[in-house]
């Protein structure tokens, strides 16, 4: 059985004001073309379908579109998660309609671990949600199931907001918390795959091969220990204080691959290639212009055929006693972005480069030189007449020097974010050093609690 691992699509998400729907919309024909091609039988969503949790009808049409499409494809299975951009209630509306294309979709934590298991069958018409409903007494479910009939156990992990696996206590000291955290991070996941082993060991006594082997398949949207990212790709942090990033040693030995999202870096988890991130299918930003970015095949057989291989495209990460193979594909480019930084020489030679090539890139432009320039936009914009490139922003740093250095006297909240204003605020109260950390990380807990409230729930 082959699987596709993806994440971070962030649908509707902008570039300094420029829509970025073409761009969308390419991916999920590459991806749904890709499907065929590598003759994928399911797709795994690792979190962050959508960029906000009210994404726009645009968005929201080309989401519902490409499920359609995956539905009349050879892809047999369709795993949604939620991550930390997504309203949970939002992504499980529309979940019992979309069960019938065969798409399951996971977008929060409840009180039963069962929730978030997902058998998939090589008969996909016959839903395993209804056979959990019918079964639900035995918890498991076995009884209307059969080894021979299943593919794979899917261990279906939302992002786990701070709520879902912590609770608060008086006095509690920023380690405690991040201890706590990691805590509950991990005992979920051994809750949720201790019903997975169960459920495949029954499952076992009912094949008709000895050789058949069912693979435990894990989803997760969350931040790991040395974790890669990049300046401007909007990965926000998910756990305030020191953080709670959690290694690979938390997650049960039995999981064959997991699949995660919320990092935009395609890497693997420490040592652990089994466990990996795909990173987002576009860059989000100008600092990750230059990545290549990748989607993840995963293929389990007892004799794992070869798969189309391209060297460029493809690279085999690892065979392992799993009987597993990985590899990566990557993604095209569908709208390049270029960051320019120099002098106003540099910048021209550089624009007059990119014209030459007849290049539509979408340009950050940033000026270092030693003069003040006042009418930087005017000029590169007479720089780039008859050309198809777009300027999203221009940072002339020394007209941003000029500036700052009389702002504290003119400045607006305009000027400034949230955490700008509470500096001000221990600033004017003249709060002690010692005592601002505690209270700096109060606050943003405080700041991300808003953020994460599900504006779609009732």
């Amino acid at each position: 059985m082959k699987f596709l691992h993806t994440s971070d699509w962030h649908l509707g998400r902008s570039l300094y004001g420029r829509k970025r729907y073409a761009e969308f919309a390419a991916f999920l024909d590459w991806l749904i073309q890709t499907i065929e091609d590598e003759k994928v039988d399911a797709l795994l969503v690792a979190g962050d379908v959508f960029d906000t949790s009210t994404p726009s009808n645009r968005a929201q049409e080309l989401y519902y579109r490409f499920l359609c499409r995956v539905a009349a494809s050879c892809c047999r299975h369709v795993v949604v998660v939620a991550g930390n951009h997504d309203s949970p209630s939002f992504l499980n509306a529309p979940k019992e309609l979309l069960r019938a294309l065969n798409v399951y979709v996971v977008g929060s934590m409840t009180d039963d671990p069962a929730d978030e298991l997902i058998v998939l069958k090589n008969n996909p018409q016959i839903s395993q949600m209804d056979a959990d409903k019918k079964t639900k007494q035995n918890n498991l479910g076995e009884s209307a199931q059969s080894a021979d009939n299943v593919d794979a156990i899917i261990c279906a992990v939302p992002y786990l907001r701070d709520k879902d696996i912590r609770t608060v206590e008086p006095g509690e000291t920023i380690d405690d918390k991040n201890r706590k955290l990691v805590e509950g991070l991990k005992a979920h996941y051994e809750a949720v795959v201790e019903l997975a082993e169960t459920k495949r060991n029954h499952l076992r006594e009912s094949a008709q091969s000895a050789d058949k082997y069912i693979p435990i398949i894990a989803m997760g949207h969350l931040f790991t220990a040395g974790g890669k990212t990049v300046d401007g790709d909007g990965v926000r942090e998910l756990y305030v204080g020191s953080l709670a990033h959690v290694g690979e040693e938390v997650f049960p030995s039995s999981i064959d691959y997991l699949a995660l999202g919320h990092l935009h870096v395609p890497q693997a988890v420490g040592s652990a290639e089994h466990i990996r991130y795909c990173g987002s299918p576009i860059p989000m930003g100008y600092g990750e212009a230059t990545q290549e970015k990748k989607v993840v095949l995963i293929e389990f057989s007892p004799q794992i055929s070869q798969m189309a291989a391209d060297e460029k495209t493809q690279k085999e990460i690892c065979g392992n006693p799993r009987n597993l193979r990985i590899t990566e594909k990557n993604i095209p480019c569908f709208q390049e972005l270029v960051r320019i930084v120099g002098s106003l020489d540099d910048i021209h030679a550089k624009l007059e480069e990119l014209k030459k090539e007849e290049s539509s890139a979408w340009l950050e432009i940033e000026y270092t030189g030693s003069d003040i320039i006042g009418n930087l936009r005017e000029m590169l914009d007479e720089a780039m007449a008859d050309s198809a490139m777009e300027i999203r922003r221009i940072k002339n740093r020394r007209v941003m020097e000029r500036v700052m250095s009389t702002i504290a006297e003119d400045e607006t909240l305009d000027d400034l974010d949230a955490g700008d204003v509470f500096t001000r605020c221990l600033d004017a109260f003249e709060v002690p050093d010692e005592d601002r950390v505690e209270l700096t990380v109060s606050y943003n807990e405080i700041i991300k609690d808003l953020r994460e409230e599900d504006v779609n729930a009732e």
